[in-house]
């Protein structure tokens, strides 16, 4: 079973940044192919909201308008990992961010167990 792992999270002050990474093990060695990867995150009393996704064959990229310019997925298939580069972090992007995979005609699944971003003013 896919198993996903976050890590990167930290504690910073407004306009630093901060490289999430999210890496898949449990693949019982066959290839990890998944039609998407994607970021989430949820802050303290709210719903976990779509930050970043990008499709694991041939890259296409979407943002959240809020992190539009600021953020940038990014992944290296042969680690079965993903990236996400956090430029000029604002305190309202203080959340637990979250990895997840999709599978074609499928929901995100197989979350991870999540790492805390704190932005400080």
């Amino acid at each position: 079973q896919v198993q996903l792992v976050e890590s990167g999270g930290g504690s910073v002050q407004a306009g630093d940044s901060l490289r999430l990474t999210c890496a898949a093990s449990g693949t019982s060695g066959r290839p990890f192919i998944p039609y998407a990867m994607g970021w989430f995150r949820q802050a303290p009393g709210k719903e976990r909201d779509f930050v970043a996704g990008i499709l694991w064959t041939g890259g296409r990229t979407s943002y959240d308008d809020s992190v539009q310019g600021r953020f940038t997925i990014s992944k290296d298939n042969a680690k079965k990992t993903i990236y996400l580069q956090m430029n000029d972090l604002k305190p309202e992007d203080t959340a637990v961010y979250y990895c997840a995979r999709k599978v074609r005609n499928s929901d995100f699944g197989s979350w991870g167990p999540g790492t805390l971003v704190t932005v400080f003013s």
